[in-house]
């Protein structure tokens, strides 16, 4: 008798691993995504819920056909969580969901080497205009004109830490739809929670620098585990 029960536990045990799926056969999550931009780059920032102020950056590459994590580190969103990018306001301090190219780096300090990705130093004169007024919104100015209130713009070199370096996210960038948002980037760690962008520890951000190559077209794709914003819908 105890025989058999031991027998038939086994051969339960097997049935139930043949019967579920390997591991190795889930793709990685940029197998996952809608989109991933085109390229052989890609970012995704990933976020618990919409209320979520911290999440997950992964960096990630074509290897061989597939995709391969080539880091990772944890990420701060938005005071006031994510929100879909298509809707997102101005204002909000929430982090826009969505997938979105990286049009050039910048930062206060030189470029981590290795760096080939487009890098701007910032000066005493560059701002970033978030005007709604302006014909400069959502785009950097130097020096700032006249048209672009500093009230509604921020003065680069202030930002010590966060923008010690970054990467621009082209969310609302294209062609800006006012009252949107503006400035949202990628970034280092501040003391918490973003106004909307996504950070990440500084020594993170210089590997991801020194990582990114233009020719491969990174993208970002930001987004929850679930729900209407899950990373995967983008």
């Amino acid at each position: 008798m105890r025989r058999s029960l031991v027998t038939a536990a086994v051969l339960l045990a097997l049935a139930g691993s043949l019967g579920a799926a390997p591991a190795s056969d889930v793709p990685p999550l940029p197998g996952r995504l809608a989109d991933t931009g085109g390229g052989t780059q890609l970012i995704t920032a990933e976020a618990p819920d919409t209320g979520s102020t911290t999440g997950t950056v992964t960096w990630w590459e074509r290897r061989g056909g597939r995709w391969a994590e080539a880091g990772s580190a944890p990420a701060r969103f938005g005071a006031n969580g994510l929100a879909e990018g298509t809707t997102r306001e101005q204002g909000t301090s929430t982090t826009p969901t969505g997938l979105y190219d990286l049009p050039y780096a910048f930062g206060i300090e030189d470029a981590p080497a290795g760096t080939t990705y487009p890098y701007r130093k910032v000066n005493d004169d560059s701002w970033w205009c978030q005007d709604n007024g302006s014909v400069a919104y959502n785009r950097w100015v130097e020096p700032r004109p006249s048209h672009c209130r500093a009230a509604e713009a921020e003065h680069l070199i202030s930002y010590g830490t966060q923008y010690a370096r970054a990467l621009v996210i082209g969310f609302n960038y294209e062609q800006p739809v006012r009252n949107r948002g503006a400035g949202i980037f990628l970034h280092v760690n501040g003391r918490g929670a973003t106004a909307g962008c996504v950070s990440v520890p500084a020594d993170a951000m210089a590997k991801i620098l020194a990582w990114a190559k233009p020719e491969r077209r990174p993208h970002i794709a930001v987004g929850t585990s679930s729900g209407p914003t899950a990373i995967t819908r983008y």
